[in-house]
C-alpha cells in the first residue's frame, strides 16, 4: 500500500524518505522565487523573509506531480490512501479529487482513497504517522482508512502567535487588530473547528495563553497517558520545551513529541507561533 501526503503535516524530510510516504510538496513565494516546501526551502528562509518585512506567498501541491504519482499507483495495480491537508485551509484536497477522476477515465482500476484531515501541521502529520503504522501493520486499506477518519474527527489543534501584525499582513485579521494586540500584549488563542481556524479568545502575554492552554486541554482531551502529544512552533525551540513541560507535568502524556513549522504554515502565521495538537477522545 502506498501512502501519500502534502508537506502541510510539517513532517520533516527525513521522515518521508525513511517511513516511503509520497511527498507532494506546497509552493512558497518569495518575491520572484518560487520553492517547494520541505525540497526546496527551510521555515527558517521564511521567518527571516517575515522578519525583513516581506510577506512570502503559498500555493497548493502541484496537480501535474499528483497525476504522474496516481497514474503511477495505476499501472504498479497497488492501492493507495492520500491524507490531504484541511479542505478549509487549501485546495490541494479538492485538486486531487479532480485529478484522481481524470486518471479514472484511463485507468478505471485506480484503487486511490482521498481522506481531508481536517487539519494542519502536526494535527495533519500525527494522522499521518498513525496511517504508516497501520500500514506497516499490515492492515487493509478499508480499515487503515476509517481508523484515520476517525482520529481526523477527534482531532484538536489549540494555537498562538507571537505578533498579530504577521497574520494581519497575510490577511487573517485586520491591521487595526494587530495594532491593539501588540500595544498591549495580546496573545490570541485559536483552534481549528472542522478544518477551519477559529479564535477561542485573547489573552495578555504568554503566561496566560500557556496556562489558558493546558487548561482547555485538559477539559477537552482524555487518557493523555495513552496519546502522543505534538508540539508545532515557529523558531522558538525554548517557548516549545517550557510549554512540553507545563503539559507533561500537568497531564502526564505518553510522549510529547515537537517540530519547526513547515514553511507553508510559516508563512500564515509567522515567527514565534505555537500550536498543541491532542486527541479529545481515547481511540
Amino acid at each position: 500500500m502506498r501512502i501519500f501526503a502534502d508537506s502541510a503535516s510539517d513532517l520533516p524530510k527525513e521522515f518521508f524518505e525513511k517511513e516511503q510516504v509520497v511527498l507532494f510538496p506546497l509552493r512558497v513565494h518569495i518575491g520572484e522565487e518560487e520553492y517547494e516546501d520541505i525540497r526546496t526551502i527551510h521555515s527558517l528562509k521564511v521567518f527571516d523573509a517575515i522578519r525583513s518585512g516581506t510577506q512570502p506567498k503559498t500555493s497548493q501541491a502541484s496537480p501535474e506531480e499528483m497525476l504522474s504519482a496516481f497514474e503511477q499507483l495505476a499501472k504498479d495495480k497497488e492501492e493507495g490512501l492520500y491524507i490531504a491537508f484541511s479542505s478549509e485551509l487549501s485546495g490541494t484536497y479538492s485538486t486531487a479529487v479532480m485529478v484522481a477522476a481524470q486518471v479514472r477515465e484511463d485507468y478505471p482500476n485506480l484503487n486511490l482513497t482521498i481522506l481531508d484531515s481536517k487539519a494542519a501541521s502536526l494535527g495533519y502529520g500525527l494522522l499521518v504517522k498513525e496511517a504508516v503504522k497501520l500500514r506497516d501493520n499490515n492492515l487493509p486499506l478499508s480499515e487503515i482508512t476509517e481508523r484515520v477518519r476517525t482520529m481526523a474527527n477527534h482531532m484538536e489543534s489549540l494555537f498562538t502567535v507571537e505578533d498579530l501584525d504577521y497574520m494581519a499582513r497575510g490577511g487573517r485579521i485586520s491591521k487595526g487588530s494587530a495594532f491593539v494586540g501588540g500595544l498591549l500584549n495580546i496573545k490570541p488563542l485559536l483552534h481549528v473547528e472542522d478544518g477551519k481556524l477559529v479564535p477561542i479568545e485573547k489573552l495578555r502575554g504568554r503566561k496566560k495563553v500557556v496556562k489558558r492552554m493546558i487548561e482547555l486541554m485538559a477539559e477537552r482531551g482524555e487518557q493523555f497517558s495513552s496519546q502522543t502529544i505534538a508540539i508545532s512552533h515557529g523558531d522558538d525551540e525554548e517557548f516549545a520545551n517550557l510549554v512540553k513541560k507545563e503539559i507533561e507535568e500537568h497531564l502526564h502524556p505518553k510522549n510529547v513529541e515537537i517540530f519547526m513549522i513547515g514553511s507553508v504554515i510559516a508563512a500564515h502565521t509567522g515567527p514565534g507561533t505555537l500550536a498543541v495538537f491532542f486527541l479529545n477522545r481515547a481511540l
